[in-house]
């Protein structure tokens, strides 16, 4: 009777030491997770051909950044898109130190519209996925660019209070200063050049 019960006292603990070892192999396993940093809700310039590259930071279920994992970036081959700096939609790149990986060289296709970038990696066994909306577009073309209209506005400004001080000078002290509005106005959208409405 000692025996029988000596056997199954060690069988008990074999048992309990495999389920505490399964137990433990499953909490150590790194569940991967994908935080997205730059590029979700970006509008790209087609006419340029710029866009805002999608960067993110694999973490695990804890937050902490997971380092030299494989991160792919995949565009849709047909509407609106682009390509990386190898002219392909899809491009594998390794997370760095800091778990961030960044999709390189992204530029629109000719293509206007909202598209996805899927964004997958994956690590013993456990996979994570999730998506960054961006959009094509074409700005409206304009008859000048907003630097040239600036530079000029800011010119014009400095000539008009340059005539303002040389109007200014040799007027005695006690003559009162009358400025009047010549009707300008700044306002965002497409600018446009004319007398005051």
């Amino acid at each position: 009777m000692h025996a029988l019960r000596t056997r199954w006292a060690q069988l008990a603990a074999q048992s309990l030491a495999v389920l505490l070892c399964a137990v433990l192999a499953r909490s150590a396993t790194t569940v991967p997770r994908i935080e997205v940093l730059e590029g979700d809700g970006a509008i790209n310039n087609i006419r340029l051909h710029r866009a805002k590259e999608p960067v993110v930071r694999v973490v695990d279920q804890d937050g902490h950044p997971i380092p030299n994992v494989a991160v792919t970036f995949l565009l849709p081959t047909q509407g609106a898109g682009g390509t990386f700096a190898d002219g392909k939609t899809l491009i594998t790149v390794m997370s760095d130190k800091d778990g961030q990986a960044v999709g390189h060289g992204l530029r629109p296709n000719g293509s206007a519209g909202q598209f996805q970038i899927r964004v997958t990696t994956s690590l013993e066994g456990q996979a994570a996925t999730t998506n960054i909306s961006q959009t094509n577009a074409e700005p409206a073309a304009g008859k000048g660019s907003s630097k040239t209209i600036l530079i000029v506005a800011l010119i014009g400004g400095a000539a008009a209070a340059g005539a303002a001080v040389a109007l200014g000078k040799g007027k005695s002290s006690s003559s009162t200063t009358t400025t009047t509005n010549t009707g300008a106005v700044i306002s965002p959208g497409s600018p446009t050049f004319g007398p005051p409405k």
